[in-house]
């Protein structure tokens, strides 16, 4: 760097740091925002679809079949994957995961939180997605999917027939193709085992956050692992440079991709079908409020968009986050988005939840899908660790830090929810209807984890539980 730019002024931030919902950010303190002022699902959804028609060239707006198209993709490599990874043969080669009450846990909480939670208490279980074991998987998977079709099409080669990605001809032109992914550990998992698997050359930019035991399983798998001392933003950055203009390279943008935004959005679609199956009712009686883990925000995006396009105004959607790292939260608030990032406040960015230590919002998810998002929060690296102790006692799940943070979420925002302030702290709903609401934490993370790092987030879980209240 030279030394006219290292002394560039850096460009100033403009926000409301008097806002009081910005100053408790600042602080680092537990913060909800419930929001008062969203538009009908039906209209955002077809202002979406607007933009995309008006302006797809620079792909502002959402392809009302992306999730349709996410769905029949993963359906036709459903045959590969019950072949490839045995352990979904018992699916059929869906990968899916389990949705479960958790009635324990729900008592649990109503006694250390001192309230009584009005509905009932679900877990979805994305902690034990096949293969890779998080949310990511779903996008990630998607993404590489993606583009292993795009590669055979190019050849010649059938890409309807899932034999085709088993051949000899296709793993050897696989092979001359690398895919790339700048990561805090999961999407790099879920991206590096599923390419290597397909026969790709792939490499993962890991950033300082990730966990070592995710490193080891990559290298175990023949994925390159180049290791970085910056944050995420800083991961994705070195990736997306080594992949500019390399030939026979894809760059996985988890900062701004259609593809992994796509994958994410088909869990609605098997949520739906759960519910069903399990006669849970989701209309305007019996409403559906979903509580997401949220690191750059690709993943709660796209399952945000699926859910209010299956379930439309029945489900709020609360984004929940590390309270040293609330990047989607300060970019929705401030109307920044990914301009802004928590050091800006005065934030680490630092966070036990590797996943979602993350500083800078998504490109895209922030200004598309916000109209969409109900509420945010965020959690203490304290309340999380302890969440990991309450899902083991009462449950019986062992789960990493990142997937707990929303666990307790629902005894916050029931009062907001239930107030219908006009001030932007409650979402106007209210009514007797909360009685009836269905809470759904999502997990992330989980399955992979190995026994000794299960038994030290554990320890830590059990002495921090006095403070879950916090």
């Amino acid at each position: 760097m030279t030394p006219q730019a290292q002394s560039q002024p850096k460009p100033e931030i403009e926000f409301d740091a008097a806002d009081p919902v910005i100053r408790s950010l600042a602080a680092g303190e537990p913060t909800t925002w419930l929001r008062s002022d969203l538009d009908p699902t039906a209209e955002v959804l077809q202002g979406m679809a607007a933009s995309f028609e008006a302006d797809a060239e620079r792909r502002t707006g959402v392809n009302p079949g992306i999730m349709g198209e996410a769905a029949q993709r993963f359906e036709r490599f459903a045959p590969w994957f019950a072949e490839a990874f045995p352990e979904t043969s018992g699916a059929e080669g869906i990968i899916e995961s389990a949705l479960v009450p958790a009635d324990a846990a729900q008592a649990d909480l109503n006694q250390r939180l001192g309230v009584e939670l009005p509905g009932r208490l679900w877990l979805k279980r994305d902690d034990a997605l096949p293969i890779s074991g998080s949310i990511k998987a779903r996008g990630g998977f998607h993404e590489v999917l993606e583009y292993a079709e795009a590669v055979a099409a190019e050849q010649g080669l059938s890409t309807n027939e899932p034999t085709t990605y088993s051949s000899e001809e296709f793993r050897a032109l696989a092979a001359t193709h690398r895919i790339v992914v700048g990561s805090t550990g999961n999407l790099g998992l879920s991206v590096g085992i599923l390419s290597a698997a397909l026969g790709f050359a792939a490499s993962v930019h890991m950033s300082a956050d990730a966990r070592e035991w995710k490193k080891e399983l990559l290298r175990g798998h023949g994925v390159e692992v180049i290791e970085h001392a910056g944050d995420f933003v800083a991961a994705v950055s070195a990736g997306r440079t080594s992949a500019e203009g390399a030939p026979r390279t894809h760059f996985v943008d988890d900062e701004d991709s259609r593809s992994l935004f796509a994958g994410y959005s088909v869990a609605a679609l098997r949520l739906k079908e759960q519910f069903e199956a399990a006669q849970v009712a989701v209309d305007a009686d019996h409403p559906l409020v979903v509580y997401l883990p949220c690191g750059i925000g690709g993943g709660p995006g796209g399952v945000t968009y699926g859910l209010k396009r299956v379930f439309g105004d029945a489900v709020h959607a609360i984004f929940v986050e590390p309270s040293q790292a609330p990047a989607m939260f300060l970019g929705v608030r401030t109307g920044l988005h990914s301009a802004i990032s928590v050091q800006d406040i005065g934030l680490s960015g630092a966070t036990a939840a590797d996943g979602l230590a993350v500083a800078r919002p998504s490109r895209f998810i922030g200004p598309v899908i916000s109209p969409l998002i109900s509420g945010f929060a965020t959690v203490t690296d304290e309340v999380i660790k302890a969440g990991v102790a309450v899902l083991h006692q009462t449950e019986g799940l062992d789960v990493e830090p990142s997937a707990t943070a929303g666990l307790t979420v629902p005894w916050r925002t029931m009062d907001h929810l239930g107030e219908g302030q006009g001030d932007g702290s409650g979402d106007g709903s209210g009514g007797d209807g909360w009685a009836n609401a269905t809470h759904l934490v999502w997990l992330t993370g989980g399955a992979m984890v190995p026994p000794a790092d299960h038994e030290r987030y554990l320890a830590e879980g059990l002495d921090l539980l006095p403070r879950l209240n916090s």
